[in-house]
């Protein structure tokens, strides 16, 4: 690598793995380098490891000015606390186990699914566990509609097929992983993104948001319903994917996102939503 005079990065908030690290280490003689990126995980630690890759980081705009001078689809965001019966986790993980094995729940994310025009991206987190049944349940109470399902072993060319399908056509409901669609995937005619599963990763959540920012003929807005739960007993400590919103909003607050809180009581049915 010592051949090579300058680099660029292309996502350069993935160069903190140790691969790429070794790579950066190789190319001494490398004295122009250039790292883009639409999001960093705001960790100091890993702020120094791009610098010390690539320089200073240097912020030249945001989404918010982006949408404000037309290039980025205009964003509003729509937080839904759902309302549980009180109920206590030993860990996150018993909670989110719990969670995508939650009728009520999955029920209610169909109903506001399906009951959404234009072309609809829900994001998960586990495949077995809540994505393969949510994407069954969806494809039950969908109709004619298209439903499709996007995850690790999803192969390219099925994909490819359903990213030019939801180019042309304006009634597709997408299922995806956050590993596989929130990073890399190309699909500009997204009318809303629904968050199904409950993340506090900063570059995940942007990321995620930005499926839906790129702009398409005839679409300049995308909506984002955030899905979080509540456990708490008389307000009491939150539960831990009560917390995981909390993050959310700030990373809301610092790009300047519109957004606006509903809690939906899901104790009694499976709760309701006008949309």
């Amino acid at each position: 690598f010592r051949q090579f005079s300058g680099v660029i990065g292309d996502e350069c908030h993935n160069f903190k793995a140790k691969v790429l690290q070794g790579i950066m280490k190789k190319c001494p003689d490398a004295k122009w380098r250039y790292g883009f990126t639409g999001t960093l995980d705001g960790k100091n630690v890993h702020k120094l490891i791009l610098e010390g890759h690539f320089g200073p980081v240097y912020r030249t705009t945001s989404s918010a000015d982006l949408m404000d001078k037309g290039f980025l689809a205009k964003l509003k965001c729509e937080v839904i606390i759902l309302r549980h019966e009180p109920r206590s986790f030993a860990n996150y993980n018993d909670e989110i186990e719990y969670l995508g094995d939650l009728g009520a729940r999955n029920q209610f994310i169909s109903g506001l699914t399906t009951r959404l025009s234009g072309n609809v991206l829900v994001l998960f987190t586990r495949v077995e566990g809540h994505g393969i049944p949510l994407h069954a349940l969806i494809s039950d109470t969908a109709g004619d509609r298209p439903v499709h399902l996007i995850y690790g072993d999803t192969k390219v060319t099925e994909r490819e097929r359903i990213r030019k399908v939801a180019e042309v056509s304006n009634n597709n409901i997408i299922l995806g992983s956050y590993g596989t669609m929130s990073t890399g995937v190309n699909i500009k005619n997204l009318h809303h993104v629904v968050f199904a599963s409950p993340s506090k990763s900063r570059i995940r959540v942007l990321q995620s948001i930005g499926r839906g920012l790129r702009k398409a003929k005839g679409k300049d807005s995308c909506m984002l319903y955030d899905i979080a739960d509540d456990f708490r007993k008389n307000g009491n400590r939150n539960n831990f994917t009560l917390n995981h919103l909390a993050e959310r909003i700030k990373f809301y607050m610092e790009e300047d996102f519109s957004y606006r809180m509903t809690t939906v009581p899901l104790n009694k049915g499976v709760g309701v939503l006008d949309v």
